[in-house]
């Protein structure tokens, strides 16, 4: 037969994910791609080269200030004034070296920052998720220029490049490497060392272009951090190369060094800090002048920036500002879509500056040249606002009458900055129609939520087992009947409906025409919004409205606390009313334990760049060392032997310790929480450099990948095994009676618990494995997390139990005394129940070293199963990392909640609310299903209200300066969040909770009223 919850569920999971597909269609931003190229067969459009050939080495995330004169106060010994080469020769040969702190517009991830150096143009935020799916450029580039010229390309390192530019490099001049084994910090930078020098002593010189792409500093980065041994280990390495590569240069070729970003405290980067976006980028050339020093350059074209904790201003350039200048040094023509502006440095060769002159005349016509062509392409109007602006500096930079040959100069680099200044703003592009449509698919969603959770809270049994199958059949109806209409407003509305297509049109019919028959049939006379509507349903309004400020957006980590500890309030109130002294102390001690357990989660911090200086990293070792702290180093293996104890010890407090319980607990979870921490202390050993390499027979990496292994299999199939095999932890004793009538006595041992103790099992099985891709500060918080969740369970039932006996002593003072099945009836589950959930989930996600930015995530758990990148598992291990916390403590958890303390006999005698006539049958599990049910409406409608409040304030403040910066991440959290709490909700009632249901039912069979 079908299961009406199930059904129910599902149909929730589709209206979110289709509300996030909408949204998501409207709000992030694109760029229209223009496939034209650059070419002049008589050499108009470029200027005589200086030099024949370019060697450019790219040594990714070599930040700024790893090679400034002037690091800042006070310097690190691991990352400053050990690669000096490039700084001693710009001091000391200024007409041949130049050294620059190159911006390198967000995301910073290399693949991004690849097409910019290529194609001159700007990344957008949308093409962070192409960093691991790359896809060739089709533009114009640098590279597309050299083949066109005929030129031979050498290529060796990051084989991000051959992704992109899968045809353009000689073939027996290729040698490309992996790019995501952050695990190892060598082979990579020893495989291109070892390709680049034969190449360099070739007198024959057989290429013209030679990219060698080095990964050790980036990987040193992810897995120390930039203050550690290692990173002054790899810099020195860096340094000894371009001295040797310095060293065989000739005459005609040109030496181009540069980072492809830079990288935060901590050694990640994806984001838009200073840091991340401050690289540095080298030019030298051996024998050759590249400027004259004989008159000044006009200021009006130099900008001079101070790196953090400085003191001298450096000068600094676009990153794309190599494009034009590296092109026209090598005498092509600059790529059609580059945005950058001539280095006015590498041009200034004599006291009239004519090179200078031509070489930006050439730059402005080509910006011109693609500007006019977006204008003209089908995404043209996004310029009708700038137009007029941007052909008023047109006319006047080319107004040579009115000006000085300097002044000139300045207007044709301001008119390319402004076109620059202008695309950053403009690729902003939104559809505000489809955000629209998304945000009411999502805000219709939430309404038809509310709605299902009231009318189920105030529906009895009866009325819950009725016709599962039609209602099944009534919701697919309003799917299609709702894809008809919006097929149909398609059809008859396309011409104009803009980048809208009749998917979308069809995937809002479907959730609008569903969503108003579930609110209308919802609309009973069991409908009552008091389930829903309280005090403490202020939490989850306050919350979703935060997201309207950037601040409290910034500071989410910190107002959850409160909001936490808060939602438990209510809790201890009805603990003090409490007429029972046992369940007053178990209120009052459990809700005590769930607060200071948060309370202590909340001391393990990661900080984003807008929380400084207020914010202090304790997660790691320091904000510059991505190590476990002392402290967490000694507490790990304990906590992870304390935490099957402290289950047990919950357990037993209704004997539900017994059964599966006994065996599952010390001899399957235990041993594989106990490796999961093994694996972390020996990863952290390997990365101490503790052990030398090659001082053991088998590697530190081998051991601990094994290690992780036997840790996940264990507790899947051990584990999964059992529990599926033999879930309940019960135990049924019989004795013989002494009696008359000599029937045995039966005793069910941990009966009271028998719905929670299994799907506690069932719930344990998933923290093991997340907690294998957790590292020892998040393992600890995990631990604590689990204390609260345990703690919460009690004081809810606890409450349920107060509030029982409320109304029983308000219908009869005494059936409060009459112990038999029908007096035994608990309060329905409340949406205040779940609320702490939905708060545990997302703060146990911010406890564990997250945060709503990019560089916040984890990349070392890619190598938890494995020593180099394997597809699924890397991928895999890494999305546990970021998600699981809240798939677990929000999503899984919430049936726990329901049918903790549940026991087959607390249903009682079912009547019909409508007729007040008994039912004849009731199933022994159809509260706990019901219940069960309520609880996973719950905390997915918590977690669609605060995907609706940041989708909304994205889309009110989608201009915004700091919408790519935090409202859009805080967005993409919200979307991710609530997938990741439906597929837990779905998984623990399809899988945990029918499966306990049905155990329980087959060994007590249905209940007769």
């Amino acid at each position: 037969m079908t299961n009406k919850g199930l059904v129910i569920l599902l149909w929730v999971f589709f209206v979110h994910c289709a509300g996030i597909y909408l949204f998501t269609s409207g709000f992030l931003l694109t760029r229209l791609s223009l496939s034209e190229a650059t070419h002049c067969s008589d050499g108009s459009c470029t200027v005589p080269p200086t030099h024949k050939r370019a060697v450019v080495l790219i040594i990714d995330a070599l930040r700024f200030d790893f090679v400034t004169p002037y690091p800042p106060d006070p310097p690190s010994p691991y990352h400053h004034d050990i690669l000096t080469l490039p700084r001693e020769l710009t001091l000391s040969r200024p007409q041949h070296s130049f050294l620059f702190n190159a911006y390198a517009d967000p995301p910073t991830t290399t693949l991004q920052r690849i097409k910019g150096i290529t194609t001159g143009t700007l990344p957008t935020f949308v093409d962070l998720g192409s960093n691991f799916g790359a896809s060739s450029i089709e533009e114009d580039s640098i590279v597309k220029q050299l083949v066109t010229a005929g030129k031979n390309i050498a290529f060796m390192g990051d084989d991000t490049w051959l992704s992109v530019f899968p045809d353009s490099f000689a073939w027996n001049m290729t040698h490309p490497f992996d790019s995501f084994n952050v695990e190892d910090l060598d082979s990579v930078d020893n495989g291109v060392i070892k390709h680049l020098f034969p190449l360099l002593m070739d007198s024959s010189k057989p290429f013209d272009f030679l990219i060698g792409h080095f990964l050790g500093v980036d990987h040193v980065g992810h897995r120390v951090g930039p203050d550690h041994p290692k990173m002054k280990a790899k810099l020195t390495q860096m340094n000894d190369v371009l001295r040797n590569v310095v060293e065989l240069l000739d005459d005609d070729t040109l030496l181009v060094l540069l980072g492809d970003h830079g990288m935060d405290t901590s050694g990640d980067h994806g984001g838009d800090s200073v840091l991340e976006t401050s690289s540095a980028l080298w030019m030298y050339s051996k024998s050759k002048p590249l400027t004259s020093q004989r008159t000044a350059i006009p200021s009006g074209l130099l900008d001079y920036r101070t790196f953090p904790k400085t003191q001298q201003p450096w000068r600094r350039v676009q990153q794309i500002d190599l494009v034009p200048t590296l092109s026209l040094l090598l005498g092509l023509p600059i790529p059609f879509n580059n945005l950058g502006t001539v280095i006015p440095e590498l041009f200034w060769r004599n006291k009239h500056g004519s090179h200078l002159h031509e070489a930006i005349d050439l730059n402005t016509l080509q910006v011109k040249s693609y500007i006019e062509a977006y204008r003209a392409s089908s995404a043209g109007s996004e310029l009708d606002d700038a137009w007029d602006r941007l052909d008023g500096l047109w006319s006047t930079a080319r107004d040579t009458s009115k000006h000085t040959p300097a002044n000139s100069l300045v207007l044709q680099s301001r008119y390319i900055q402004a076109v620059l200044s202008t695309c950053r703003g403009m690729w902003a592009q939104f559809n505000p129609i489809l955000m629209g449509m998304g945000l009411a698919s999502l805000s219709v969603a939430a309404v038809a939520s509310i709605m299902l959770f009231s009318s189920f809270s105030n529906e009895a049994e009866a009325e819950w087992l009725s016709s599962p199958s039609r209602f099944a059949i009534a919701i697919a109806r309003a799917l299609a009947g709702g894809a008809s209409m919006g097929m149909v407003v398609y059809l008859g509305l396309q011409r104009d409906l803009d980048g809208i297509d009749a998917l979308h049109c069809v995937v809002f019919g479907c959730v609008i025409g569903s969503s108003l028959w579930t609110i209308i049939s919802s609309s009973n006379a069991s409908f009552k919004l008091t389930a829903i509507v309280s005090i403490p349903f202020l939490i989850p309004i306050l919350h979703s409205l935060s997201f309207l400020s950037n601040s409290f957006t910034f500071w989410e980590d910190r107002s959850l606390q409160y909001f936490t500890i808060t939602s438990i309030v209510p809790y201890i109130f009805v603990g003090f009313r409490g007429t029972e002294g046992r369940l007053r102390a178990r209120i009052i001690g459990f809700s005590l334990l769930f607060a200071v357990s948060t309370r202590l989660m909340a001391l393990s911090t990661v900080c984003r760049e807008e929380q400084q200086p207020y914010c202090h990293v304790t997660f790691y070792a320091s904000s510059s060392l991505p190590e476990p702290p002392l402290l967490i180093l000694s507490m790990a293996l304990p906590a992870a032997m304390v935490i099957p104890w402290a289950i047990r010890y919950i357990l037993s407090i209704t004997r539900s310790d017994t059964g599966a319980a006994r065996l599952y607990f010390p001899w399957v979870f235990a041993p594989s929480l106990i490796a999961s921490t093994v694996f972390w202390l020996v990863e952290w050993m390997d990365s101490k450099g503790i052990v030398e390499d090659g001082s053991m027979p088998i590697s530190l990496r081998t051991i601990r990948s094994w290690i992780a292994r036997f840790a996940g299999a264990w507790i899947l199939i051990a584990g999964g095994s059992l529990w599926g095999l033999r879930p309940l932890c019960m135990d049924i004793r019989i004795a013989a009676n002494e009696s008359k009538d000599k029937k045995k006595q039966v005793t069910v041992i941990g009966f009271a618990n028998a719905f929670g103790a299994p799907y506690l099992l069932f719930w344990s099985i998933a923290f093991a494995v997340i907690y294998l891709s957790m590292q020892l500060t998040a393992q600890v918080v995990m631990v604590l997390a689990s204390i609260a969740l345990l703690a919460l369970c009690e004081v809810v039932d606890s409450v349920r139990d107060v509030e029982m006996q409320q109304a029983l002593f308000a219908q009869n003072p005494s059936a409060i005394l009459n112990k038999g099945p029908s007096s035994y009836r608990s309060t329905p589950l409340k949406f205040a129940d779940i609320i702490p959930i939905a708060l545990l989930g997302l703060h146990t996600f911010y406890a564990t070293g997250h945060q709503a930015t990019l560089s916040s995530i984890q990349w070392k758990s890619a190598f938890v199963l494995t020593s180099t990148v394997v597809y699924p598992w890397a991928p895999g291990t890494v999305i546990l990392n970021s998600f699981g916390p809240i798939f677990l403590f929000a999503g899984m958890a919430a049936p726990l909640i329901a049918m903790w303390n549940r026991s087959p006999n607390s249903v009682g005698t079912m009547t019909n609310k409508k007729t007040d006539e008994p039912q004849s049958t009731v199933d022994i599990d159809t509260q706990v299903e019901k219940e069960t049910l309520l609880a996973s409406l719950g905390v997915m409608l918590y977690y669609e209200l605060l995907l609706l409040g940041a989708a909304t304030s994205s889309a009110i403040l989608r201009r915004h300066l700091m919408v790519w910066k935090v409202f859009a991440p805080r967005f993409m959290l919200g979307a991710s969040s609530v997938l990741a709490v439906d597929l837990g909700v779905l998984i623990g009632y399809a899988a945990g909770v029918r499966h306990v249901c049905k155990s329980i039912v087959t060994v007590f069979g249905a209940k007769k009223a």
